[in-house]
């Protein structure tokens, strides 16, 4: 194990440990070097590295301190990477996205309120029949944002939340060339919503299946 990789783990595990909590400082750089038998220089790396994941916080003049840890700060390493993607690995994104978002779906039957059901309705009804396809994409991604956030998850909201970018220019691509690719769209939203309205979990998992599927599928007869 590198030196660098070596000062990670150990400082991870004092974390892990509960030797370190969320927004705890980190003992002076001397002390916490010398307690885990590292040498500064090691020390100093694996704090630049944990920072840059958003485990540790380093405040000029301050310290260093653990960060919250939720998992939305430490996701966005994940959506740094995606940013990274290439066009031939949107079917992969596709896909996980397929068997995570369904689940998330089947979750907000048993949990979203009905002040959001309504709000989702407002939205949908806002869109129309004919919406402009960007118009479609920009509200079909918070119509899933707004579902997902309330199973009440956080990990599986920032998980979706960053899959779902590299799959925008596909959903557009397929709304501009596939016929009724909006109806279809919009029919499906409906069904989704009024599968949470009746709590129905199962029915809600298989139409967010369908939704998702759809748009791989074409995808995949299209490449």
């Amino acid at each position: 194990m590198a030196v660098t990789d070596e000062a990670i783990e150990k400082i991870k595990e004092m974390i892990v440990s509960g030797a370190l909590r969320p927004g705890d400082r980190l003992p002076k750089e001397s002390e916490l070097a010398a307690g885990l038998g590292l040498s500064r220089n090691s020390l100093r790396e694996a704090v630049r590295a944990l920072s840059l994941m958003r485990v540790l916080d380093v405040r000029q003049g301050d310290g260093t301190y653990v960060t919250s840890l939720d998992p939305p700060l430490l996701l966005e390493a994940l959506s740094f990477v995606v940013d990274f993607h290439r066009d031939d690995t949107v079917l992969e994104f596709l896909a996980v996205r397929r068997v995570l978002e369904p689940a998330a779906t089947g979750m907000a039957a048993g949990r979203i309120t009905d002040a959001e059901l309504d709000e989702l309705g407002d939205r949908l009804a806002a869109l129309g029949d004919t919406p402009a396809v960007e118009e479609l994409v920009a509200a079909d991604l918070e119509f899933h944002r707004a579902i997902v956030r309330s199973a009440g998850n956080a990990v599986l909201c920032s998980l979706l939340d960053g899959l779902s970018g590299p799959t925008t220019r596909a959903r557009i691509w397929r709304g501009l060339t596939q016929e009724d690719a909006v109806g279809r769209t919009l029919h499906e939203h409906r069904a989704i919503l009024a599968a949470l309205r009746e709590r129905d979990a199962e029915a809600a998992r298989s139409w967010a299946t369908v939704h998702v599927a759809g748009v791989e599928q074409w995808l995949r007869s299209t490449l």
